[in-house]
């Protein structure tokens, strides 16, 4: 990282006009921008790089976003925006299945993407302002100076998304979170956003943290009025 105030971005995009016209904006605002033409030389651009944030197009040659997606997140936690001119709920949902934290649509504004970039930035940073530095709910701990999460003392690798979703729910247990809370939160608005993003989210933090993802003892969804997290006990959910 570079600094307290800028931010590197790794940009896959094919498209030069689109690229450089979205580097140069992104530069004048303090973002150091590295461009990757071709899916398939990204992953090891942004393992040499390691950026903050990798802006990741969905139509490439040599290799698909998606598959791209999928390349890096198994190999690190860096946050990733989806960038797509798809509109179809079901491309955005496999995006984030796929282990993208954020998605924007072409054409997109670049004040908009900017504000994205910057906040998966902070959340990546761990600067997203003053907060405790460690929460326990049951078995599960959040050390939100280091961003570390371990449950029963072994730790747990979390993208920003799923930890900025799992801090929201552990500072409020026993709580229910609405959707539309948890969308503000992830995405700035739940607007432009969906519900089955949140879903999504949710399905790979369960995935993570509990013994038994299908019938969830910590992280429960209350039908018809959203997510709580507890400490654990009676099955359900």
């Amino acid at each position: 990282m570079n600094g307290d105030s800028e931010i590197s971005v790794v940009y896959v995009e094919d498209d030069d006009r689109l690229a450089r016209l979205t580097t140069q904006y992104l530069q004048s605002h303090r973002v150091e921008v590295h461009v990757v033409s071709r899916g398939d030389l990204a992953v090891a651009e942004v393992l040499r790089l390691r950026p903050d944030v990798v802006l990741l197009d969905l139509m490439l040659p040599g290799s698909d976003g998606l598959d791209v997606c999928r390349q890096l997140r198994a190999r690190t936690d860096v946050a990733i925006i989806m960038v797509t001119a798809r509109t179809e709920e079901a491309d955005r949902v496999i995006g984030l299945e796929g282990g993208a934290d954020d998605y924007v649509a072409k054409p997109f504004q670049s004040r908009e993407l900017l504000a994205r970039i910057r906040a998966q930035a902070r959340r990546a940073r761990g600067d997203s302002g003053p907060r405790p530095e460690r929460i326990a709910v049951g078995n599960l701990v959040i050390d939100t100076t280091t961003m570390q999460v371990t449950v029963n003392g072994a730790p747990v690798s979390l993208t920003t998304s799923e930890f900025a979703l799992l801090h929201a729910l552990a500072q409020r247990p026993g709580r229910v979170l609405g959707r539309e809370q948890l969308l503000q939160l992830l995405h700035g608005s739940s607007e432009e956003a969906f519900d089955r993003s949140i879903d999504v989210v949710v399905s790979r933090l369960r995935h993570k943290v509990e013994d038994d993802p299908r019938n969830p003892r910590m992280l429960k969804t209350i039908r018809g009025a959203g997510y709580m997290l507890t400490p654990g006990g009676a099955s359900g959910g």
